[in-house]
This record gives C-alpha cells, structure tokens and sequence, in this order.
C-alpha cells in the first residue's frame, strides 16, 4: 500500500462507496421489489423512451447480456413494454412501471441525497460535483480512444 499514489487511493474510496451505496441502496428498495440496478434501467427508460435495447445498455452500468435478462423480468413484471416498429423493437415503461417510480423515486432521491447533504456543506457538494464531471468526462474519452 505504501507505493499507492494519492489517484489510486481516489479510485479504491470510490469503488468502495459505490459498492457499499449500491448495497444500502438495494435495500432501500426492497420496499419495491427492485434493485439499484433495476430502478436505474427503469430511470433510463422513463427519461428516453421509446428506446432500444442497444441504447438502454449504453445508458446504464449493466452488460448485455445482464441487459437482456433485466429487461425480460421488467417486462415479466409488467413494467416495460416491447414494440416492434418495422426492423426496429423499442422499450417503453407501462402504466405500472410510471406507479413503482413515482413511488420508488422519493425515496431513492432522498436516500442517495443524504449520503453527502448529511456530511458535506453545499459549496463542498458543488464543488465535488465539478470535480466528478471533469473526472467523467475525460474517462469517457479514455473510452472514446480506445474503441
């Protein structure tokens, strides 16, 4: 641990929290009968609907093929819809699926909010928001270089 630089010692807090967040987050969610994962694909669903399912697995942080399987339980469930349109087969939130997130949303927004109103001030959350984006922003064109 001692050649650890200041970066990568960023980067284990981090993993850390996520872990640990998506872990107390899945159990604020129990209440519903979704995990992180599952209300983050319904989240991405709401906001960009019709969509594919090339373009949900783009949006959110689950594979392929882990992709397929969700959608096929959203839909099992009676949260998502399938279409075909021609060549193309979109993804919508039934009836349902808009009820369990305007009652899942609250809930989530508050829990995920408390993690730093509860520890930081708000000029230290805005300024760890700016830092995040620039950190994102050029992981994603480490991304982009790659591909």
């Amino acid at each position: 641990m001692r050649n650890n630089t200041l970066g990568s010692l960023i980067w284990l807090r981090l993993v850390r929290f996520t872990n640990l967040s998506n872990q107390l987050s899945n159990d604020s969610l129990k209440p519903f009968n979704l995990t992180t994962a599952q209300f983050d694909v319904l989240m991405q669903i709401h906001v960009y609907q019709p969509l594919t399912q090339t373009e949900l697995a783009e949006k959110v942080t689950v594979t392929q093929g882990g992709i397929s399987r969700m959608v096929a339980r959203l839909e099992k469930e009676g949260y998502i819809v399938r279409k075909q349109d021609w060549k193309t087969k979109t993804i919508s939130l039934t009836e349902k699926g808009e009820v369990i997130l305007e009652k899942a949303f609250p809930v989530q927004l508050a829990f995920q909010t408390s993690f730093f109103d509860e520890v930081l001030n708000k000029d230290e959350i805005k300024t760890l928001y700016t830092l995040m984006t620039r950190v994102h922003k050029h992981s994603q064109k480490k991304e982009l270089r790659q591909e």
